[in-house]
């Protein structure tokens, strides 16, 4: 199975939106956990949310009531819709895969990247 494929990202003005995409297949529609990583240089990567295999999803409370993640199983694809960012959400965002949602941060199966730039 290949790679996640992150799409979507770009710079926003602080208060806008964006929304990520990642081309999954081999993933969704199956038993994984998807969910959506983000690191900035010089710190650790963190988790951002996912959602299981039967739509289930949850999020770290830096994001919860912003971030939302979606999937399309018939696409074969998951979102991330980020509303009221700020320019602490800045980072590196990553897709990634795994059979048990609390070993995302550890997963092997993860995308190369969208980069998501928030100014003030």
């Amino acid at each position: 199975q290949r790679q996640p494929v992150e799409s979507g990202g770009g710079s926003v003005q602080a208060g806008g939106s964006l929304r990520l995409s990642c081309e999954a297949s081999g993933y969704i529609g199956s038993w994984y956990c998807l969910g959506w990583l983000r690191q900035v240089p010089g710190k650790e990567r963190e988790a951002v949310g996912y959602i299981d295999s039967d739509g289930t999803t949850k999020y770290s409370g830096a994001v919860k009531g912003r971030f939302t993640i979606s999937k399309d199983n018939a696409k074969k694809v998951m979102y991330l819709e980020m509303t009221s960012l700020q320019p602490e959400d800045s980072a590196m965002y990553y897709c990634a895969a795994s059979g048990v949602c609390h070993n995302l941060l550890s997963t092997d199966t993860v995308g190369q990247g969208t980069q998501v730039t928030v100014s003030l």
